[in-house]
């Protein structure tokens, strides 16, 4: 049975890759609609053929590999359970040692371990392809460190979050996930506290911008908004990407508008000044503490889920899976991979959130900088650096944009442009 479960898992991941490939490759539309022809949300128009045809080749091999990436972690913690390696993991742990609590740790550590270096090669591939299009500018050393960065702050995090919910599961096994929720919300907000202070500055140097005539205006635009800000942080990325970008992060005192080095080189004052004034969107409209609330609205819902599917699942195939109970840590894998397939199903709702969002920013920063070229060549320039499709797949876009696609962006942009021009003529 667990042999039939496993093999059928692999042929149906097989399968989806398949479809996956031939949608991206061959179906996907990703041509300019004819009434964009020419104006300045046209690729052709800003971007030479060598570029346009990197842009096409890159972004359908990063879209295959974000397809692949979340569905092949399902497939991972799927065959861990069938066969029997949560088992193996479990057994090790309870003769290492006699503490609770360390015997989780090692079995998290064995599970974490495992499912690493599965997903290994799929990163190792994004890697390379960010190189090989001279978008990541990083050695494979450099990766490495934030690869184990990234496997340590995940394991200790996990650890915290897996020692407390199996607690609550053999304690309350009807209520477990209410007060699971309860818990992940001082919680959550901790670790957004402890982000742009703690996490961030592990990867890369975070330091105050040092243009300071740049700086000055950012204030000042700031002042204009009525945003309380003294400083604006700039993060050496240049040894890492040739990509743009610019974030809000932090919540309440740790707040911090952050510019990335290699946006402070490509682009100019003008074109920072409207990044910058979209940053502060997010703030003056409390995006994040909305994504926030959302974010938390949608854990109580899952954990619910996750509760109902558990406890329907594992009585009625708990010998398949190699699981006694599901307060059992041995569940671990199978409590994740549900918790991922719902996340990832609940991803274009979010998405669609967050679009919504981009476009009010993006709304209120042309209404505050007045410059509509400069937010348009900001956004071409983005657009270059990133190779990014102006114009992505229905499918992508649903499930990977967050932001509008740049063909929405900037023909706005251009209609608020010919708008202004009419007004001041």
């Amino acid at each position: 049975m667990a042999r039939k479960l496993g093999v059928f898992a692999v042929l149906l991941y097989a399968v989806y890759g398949l479809l996956v490939y031939l949608y991206l490759f061959y179906i996907a539309d990703t041509s300019l609609p004819f009434e964009f022809g020419g104006t300045k949300a046209d690729p052709a128009t800003f971007l030479n053929g060598r570029e346009l045809m990197l842009t096409e080749e890159y972004s359908r091999t990063r879209n295959l590999l974000f397809f692949l990436s979340t569905p092949l972690e399902w497939l991972i913690y799927f065959l861990i359970l069938v066969v029997g390696l949560s088992k193996a993991f479990k057994s090790w742990s309870d003769n290492s040692s006699k503490y609770q609590a360390l015997r989780t740790a090692i079995y998290l550590f064995w599970l974490s371990l495992f499912a690493y270096a599965a997903t290994f090669p799929l990163g190792y591939i994004s890697f390379s392809l960010s190189k090989t299009y001279n978008i990541s500018t990083q050695t494979f050393v450099g990766w490495m460190k934030d690869e184990l960065i990234d496997f340590w702050i995940n394991y200790l995090t996990m650890f915290v979050i897996v020692v407390v919910l199996y607690w609550l599961m053999k304690k309350s096994a009807k209520r477990w996930w209410l007060y699971a929720w309860c818990l992940s919300v001082p919680f959550t907000l901790f670790l957004m506290f402890l982000q742009p202070v703690v996490i961030d500055p592990l990867y890369n140097d975070f330091y105050p911008l040092k243009d300071k005539e740049l700086e000055a205006k950012i204030l000042a635009l700031a002042d204009k908004a009525n945003i309380p800000a003294e400083h604006v942080f700039e993060v050496n990325m240049a040894e890492k990407t040739n990509a743009l970008n610019a974030y809000v992060t932090g919540i309440g005192g740790n707040s911090r508008i952050v510019l990335w080095d290699t946006t402070l080189k490509r682009l100019d004052d003008n074109q920072i000044l409207f990044i910058m004034a979209h940053e502060m969107a997010h703030y003056v409209e409390k995006h994040i503490y909305i994504g926030i609330a959302g974010y938390l609205l949608l854990s109580l819902a899952g954990l619910y889920i996750v509760y109902r599917i558990m406890n329907w699942a594992i009585p009625k195939y708990g010998k398949a899976l190699k699981i006694e109970a599901v307060h059992d840590v041995r569940s671990l894998p199978f409590f994740l991979m549900v918790l991922s397939m719902l996340m990832f199903a609940a991803s274009p709702l979010s998405n669609l959130v967050s679009r919504y969002q981009e476009t009010r920013a993006d709304r209120y920063a042309i209404e505050m900088t007045q410059n509509p070229e400069a937010a348009i060549d900001s956004f071409q320039e983005l657009t270059r650096a990133g190779l990014s499709q102006v114009n992505p797949p229905l499918l992508v876009k649903i499930f990977r944009y967050g932001h509008p696609t740049m063909l929405e962006r900037i023909s706005r942009l251009e209609e608020y442009e010919i708008k202004q021009h009419n007004q001041n003529q």
